[in-house]
């Protein structure tokens, strides 16, 4: 068994490329991690719970290597009508989908590695180290000024790791250009200024963010008005960037994507049944938990309010009368301020 010949049986499994880091190199992402919250203080605890992931043999002291690997998703075909409502990412987020192509090959490569007689661990939902850090020190692409990992297919791509009881190493001489100096488009169009500076992130404010893990109480939200028509993450960085210009290739079709998609628009998310929503679209999208499924409705009536049309009027009409407080609230302060502006 030789470092190569992983590399060339995850190209052969469909990752784009594959690289073998010492653990150790990892070790200086604790000085990027205090370098960001030296500039944004406020998210000392959001960045605090990842200096783990700077020494991850401190949690798996038999961890020698990092393999890690890079996989491309811009090759799918994507619903048209969902452009700037979910991001690109999680429509075909493979991580906890056991149909797709992907996260069957994630699952052939981890039983490779362990076949070959190695202690092997992933953790596919958030990795088991800095995976960004990581695929940079082995030399598979660049950090851009948004903060993504991009590749020759830019930042379309999503990245997994393993750790490994061998002491290995395969890197590659990254070929990636940097950003111009001059280029602040990424910056310029964060609907929230959350990027606010080149590599620099404010969680708190990050549409991704708030439409998932946070953003329980849009009424009172600054930002609210600032999200656009977004109810599950943000692309707005990604699809303005240069480096992104003809990376993505629409050649296969994502399993299920299709019918799923035909589930969402803003409408129909605020007065599906709840049923639906449970079975059909939290499995898919699941940083927001079956406990927050309201999270849906809420999301979808802020896109109505901030780029409002006639059609809307029954959607927010029907939250108003909800069973659920959230629901009913935001279908209230929605109505408020369409109202407001002598839209209804």
């Amino acid at each position: 068994m030789t470092a190569q010949e992983i590399v060339q049986t995850a190209v052969a499994l469909g990752y784009e490329s594959c690289g073998i880091i010492p653990v150790e190199d990892v070790a200086d992402y604790a000085e990027k991690l205090s370098e960001r919250i030296e500039r944004k203080p406020t998210d000392t605890k959001a960045y605090g719970r990842f200096f783990g992931f700077a020494q991850p043999q401190k949690a798996h002291p038999w961890a020698k290597s990092i393999v890690v690997c890079v996989r491309r998703y811009g090759k799918y075909r994507m619903p048209e009508h969902l452009n700037g409502h979910v991001a690109k990412y999680y429509q075909v987020d493979a991580r906890r989908d056991e149909a797709s192509v992907d996260h069957q090959a994630s699952l052939a490569f981890d039983a490779y590695l362990k076949g070959l007689g190695l202690q092997a661990l992933t953790e596919r939902k958030f990795g088991v180290t800095a995976l960004r850090w990581a695929a940079y020190k082995a030399g598979l692409g660049i950090i851009r000024r948004n903060n993504f990992f991009y590749t020759d297919s830019g930042s379309w791509v999503n990245l997994e790791a393993w750790l490994i009881d061998e002491a290995l190493e395969y890197q590659h001489e990254n070929r990636q250009k940097p950003c111009p100096p001059d280029c602040s488009r990424c910056i310029d169009i964060c609907p929230t200024k959350s990027l606010s500076e080149p590599y620099t992130m404010s969680k708190a404010s990050c549409v991704s963010n708030l439409t998932t893990w946070e953003g329980d109480d849009l009424p009172n939200d600054s930002h609210s008005g600032q999200m656009g028509s977004w109810i599950y993450g943000c692309d707005a960085c990604q699809d303005v960037c240069p480096f992104n210009v003809n990376r993505w290739e629409p050649l296969e079709e994502y399993p299920g994507l299709e019918k799923l998609a035909a589930l969402i628009n803003l409408e129909q998310i605020v007065m599906m049944d709840e049923n639906i929503l449970l079975e059909r679209i939290q499995p898919k999208f699941w940083y927001v938990g079956p406990e927050r499924i309201w999270k849906w409705r809420v999301n979808a009536l802020n896109a109505m309010c901030n780029a409002y049309e006639d059609k809307y009027a029954t959607a927010i009409a029907h939250a108003c009368g909800s069973e659920n407080e959230k629901v009913r609230e935001m279908g209230l302060w929605v109505r408020e301020q369409v109202t407001k502006e002598h839209l209804l």
